[in-house]
């Protein structure tokens, strides 16, 4: 079994003397972090209480991918990803009070509680949609680029993906389609080196994953996903690079998830993967390593960091309560949104 440890995680390498972002920018970039993994925590506490009816994929430990990307976009850049959403969804301002009603299946759930946790979407801040289906969001992504580039709109169209889509023909399709059309695309793969139980070594060649998409002729990187100003700065020159009408990118991100493919808890236990593994990536935290990195700057403070989480404590609270005393669909309701009856 490979132990999979990636090198330079965190903020080790960072040089707080050559910072050139603004304050209020660095620290929202925690704010965001820290707000979705209390989110995601609050979620699997509740979860065995089996009133979510809706599978969940959490992100806890890939914090740092979705706020990095997330931030150098604008609001009517649209955003789209596969099931493993709650991340994605916050960090391009997706309300949480319209999630947590659609988890627990109510009627002003933000998918009006047919979609649960897999399917979630918030045109107002260009979080799109989402595909449970592995490689489902890539081509809808790719088609929303060429009708920005047909209709000469600004916006860039983002697909977060997981390693595993990778090996989906419909992604060397689109990267394929994406080069040919010069599309203001960005694929951002979010490699936690496992799909579902199955390590990266069982299911792919020893080539990295940003290298075999390069071959298609786009700009390809990799950088650490465990550095959301890494994943910032990437996403960032990506943006400019679509934006500007010189096509595609595609980002792969190292990171890694602390629980298991679905569900809450940690499956280690199983087997197929060595706790040793996790606790090296534990020890490397999005969050703690960036809020060690802003406290060494002067930037950040314990009480500072503990006046937020009480901020978002209040407001992952009301968003629960809101949630479940929310009203369920009516049987009338089945007939909303379908072509036929």
């Amino acid at each position: 079994m490979i132990l999979y440890r990636y090198k330079g995680i965190g903020f080790q390498k960072q040089k707080q003397e050559n910072l050139s972002y603004k304050k209020d920018f660095l620290v929202s970039l925690y704010r965001s972090m820290l707000r979705i993994r209390m989110v995601e925590l609050e979620i699997e506490r509740r979860y065995h209480e089996d009133e979510m009816k809706t599978p969940i994929h959490l992100a806890i430990g890939q914090e740092a991918t979705c706020v990095g990307g997330a931030a150098a976009l604008k609001r009517e850049d649209l955003v789209y990803c596969s099931h493993r959403t709650h991340g994605v969804y916050l960090a391009k301002g997706g309300d949480l009070k319209s999630m947590l009603s659609e988890m627990y299946c109510r009627v002003n759930g933000c998918a009006g509680s047919r979609g649960g946790s897999m399917h979630l979407i918030d045109k107002s801040v260009g979080m799109a949609g989402t595909s449970s289906i592995v490689g489902g969001a890539v081509p809808i992504a790719t088609g929303a680029a060429l009708s920005a580039q047909m209709r000469r709109k600004k916006y860039v169209s983002m697909v977060f993906l997981g390693d595993a889509t990778t090996e989906e023909g419909v992604t060397s399709e689109s990267l394929n389609f994406a080069v040919l059309k010069k599309l203001p695309v960005i694929f951002f793969c979010e490699n936690n080196f496992y799909s579902v139980c199955s390590s990266l070594e069982t299911r792919q060649p020893h080539i990295e994953i940003y290298k075999r998409a390069a071959a298609f002729g786009l700009q390809s990187v990799c950088i650490d996903g465990n550095n959301v100003l890494d994943v910032y700065e990437a996403t960032r020159e990506a943006v400019e690079r679509a934006r500007g009408g010189f096509g595609p990118t595609f980002i792969e991100a190292k990171t890694y998830r602390w629980r298991g493919h679905g569900g809450a808890g940690d499956d280690s236990f199983t087997g197929y993967r060595d706790s040793e593994e996790l606790k090296h990536w534990q020890a490397h935290c999005p969050i703690k390593t960036y809020f060690d990195f802003l406290a060494g700057a002067g930037l950040m403070n314990d009480s500072q960091s503990k006046r937020m989480e009480k901020e978002i404590e209040e407001e992952i609270s009301e968003g629960f309560s809101y949630a479940i005393n929310s009203p369920f669909p009516e049987e009338k309701d089945l007939y909303s949104y379908v072509y036929s009856n």
